[in-house]
C-alpha cells in the first residue's frame, strides 16, 4: 500500500530530480498551493461519491451485485499482508530491472484501469444517452465441461451502453500506456479509489477501528522507520497514487515536479466514512451527522498532513493524522449524542447488507490499488451482473 504524502522538494524525493546534473528551480508558492489544493479536492471526490454509491451497492437485490465485506479477522491480517507485499515489491525493484517490472505492471493496470474507469463513468454516461438509443443486451459466457458436469466460469451480461463506456475508457488506457501522462494516471487513480470505497465494505465500526489502527502503525513504520514506502512509490510506475505538478503554472501540462498522495490514504479512510454513512441511514433520522463529521475530519486530517510536510520538508505518513481524526471525531459526536452503544453495535451486513459475501482472502497485492481493482474485477467479471433499475441515481 502506498500511503505516504510526498513532496518532491524534500530530501526524500531524489528520484524526481533531474538526472543531468542541473538543479530543479524551486516551485512558486502559488504552484505549491495549487498542487496541494488539487490533491485535496481529488481525494474528496471518490470518498464522497464512493460512499453514496456504496449505499446503492449495499441495497442491491442480486447476490452478484453485493460488495466484498471485510471482517475483523480480515482487518487484523491486512497490515501484515500489506507489509509483506510492500517489502516484496521493494526487493523486486532492488534485484530486478525496474524497466521490465514496470512494463508488466503497466499492462496489468492498463486492463484493470479500463475496467475500473468504465464502471465508474457508466452511471454518469447513462444520463447522456438519448431515449431512442439502440441499446442491445449481450452475454459473455465461458463454461467448462459438458452435459451435467458443465460449470460456468464466466457469465457476464452487458449492453451497448457498457461497450460505449468501455471504448471511452480504452482511449484513456492507451493514452496512459503510451505517455504515462499524469492526467491519465489520475483518471485511473480516481476510478480505483471510487470503486474501492464503493465495493469494499466494513461490517461494523469495530472492524474499521482495527483496520485503521493497524494501518496507522503500518504507515508510521514504513515511512519514518525505513525508506521502503517512498522508494516503492517513486519506482512503481502505476496509477497507485494521485499526482499533481507544482510547476503547472510555469510548464503547463508538460510539468514534471509532482506532489503525490497514495491511494491508500483515500480508500482506507473512505471505506470507514462510507460505513458511517450507512450507519446514519440505519438510524432513520434523515440526518447524515456521522458521515459529514467524518468527512470534515478527513479534510482536517489531510490538511494537517500537508501543513506538517510543508513545515518539516519530509514525506509524511498521512494515516498518522487521518486515523485519529476520522475515528476520533465521530466517536466524540456519538459520546455527546449518547449513541456510542448504537454505533459499535451496528452491523452493516445484518441491517443494510443481508447476504453480503465475506471477503475470505486478500488479492496478490494487498492494500494497493491492485488489490482494490482486483476485488472490483472479480465483481465485474463475476457470475452475473444485473444492471440497477435506475443506474443514473447515486
Amino acid at each position: 500500500m502506498d500511503s505516504a504524502l510526498s513532496d518532491p522538494h524534500n530530501g526524500s524525493a531524489e528520484a524526481s530530480n533531474p538526472t543531468n546534473g542541473t538543479t530543479r528551480p524551486p516551485s512558486t508558492p502559488e504552484g505549491i498551493a495549487l498542487a496541494y489544493g488539487s490533491l485535496l479536492l481529488m481525494a474528496l471526490l471518490p470518498i464522497f461519491f464512493g460512499a453514496l454509491r456504496s449505499v446503492r451497492c449495499a441495497r442491491g437485490k442480486s447476490s452478484s451485485d453485493m460488495p466484498e465485506t471485510i471482517t475483523s479477522r480480515d482487518a487484523a491480517r491486512f497490515p501484515i499482508i500489506a507489509s509483506c507485499t510492500l517489502l516484496g515489491l521493494y526487493l523486486f525493484f532492488k534485484i530486478f530491472s525496474q524497466e521490465y517490472i514496470n512494463l508488466l505492471l503497466s499492462m496489468y493496470f492498463f486492463v484493470l484501469g479500463i475496467l475500473a474507469l468504465s464502471h465508474t463513468i457508466s452511471p454518469f454516461m447513462n444520463k447522456f444517452f438519448p431515449a431512442n438509443f439502440p441499446n442491445r443486451q449481450y452475454q459473455l459466457l465461458f463454461t467448462q465441461g459438458s452435459g451435467e458436469n458443465k460449470e460456468e466460469i464466466i457469465n457476464y451480461e452487458f449492453d451497448t451502453k457498457d461497450l460505449v463506456c468501455l471504448g471511452l475508457s480504452s482511449i484513456v488506457g492507451v493514452w496512459y500506456l503510451l505517455r504515462k501522462h499524469w492526467i491519465a494516471n489520475n483518471l485511473f487513480g480516481l476510478a480505483f479509489s471510487l470503486n474501492g470505497v464503493e465495493l469494499l465494505h466494513l461490517n461494523n465500526v469495530s472492524t474499521g477501528c482495527i483496520l485503521l489502527g493497524g494501518l496507522f502503525i503500518y504507515d508510521i513504520f514504513w515511512v519514518f522507520g525505513t525508506n521502503v514506502m517512498v522508494t516503492v512509490a517513486k519506482s512503481f510506475e502505476a496509477p497507485i497514487k494521485l499526482v499533481f505538478p507544482q510547476d503547472l503554472l510555469e510548464k503547463g501540462l508538460e510539468a514534471d515536479n509532482f506532489a503525490m498522495l497514495g491511494l491508500g490514504d483515500i480508500v482506507i479512510p473512505g471505506i470507514f466514512i462510507a460505513l458511517l454513512l450507512r450507519f446514519d441511514i440505519s438510524l432513520k433520522k434523515n440526518t447524515h451527522t456521522y458521515f459529514y463529521t467524518s468527512f470534515a475530519a478527513y479534510v482536517f486530517g489531510l490538511g494537517l498532513t500537508i501543513f506538517i510536510m510543508h513545515i518539516f520538508k519530509h514525506a509524511q505518513p498521512a494515516l498518522l493524522y487521518l486515523v485519529p481524526a476520522c475515528v476520533g471525531f465521530p466517536v466524540l459526536v456519538a459520546l455527546v449524542k449518547g449513541e456510542v452503544a448504537e454505533m459499535f453495535s451496528y452491523e452493516s451486513s445484518a441491517i443494510i447488507l443481508p447476504h453480503t459475501p465475506r471477503l475470505t482472502h486478500f488479492p496478490t497485492v494487498s492494500g494497493s490499488p491492485a488489490s482494490l481493482a482486483d476485488s472490483m474485477q472479480q465483481k465485474l467479471a463475476g457470475p452475473r451482473r444485473r444492471r440497477p433499475q435506475n443506474p443514473s441515481t447515486m
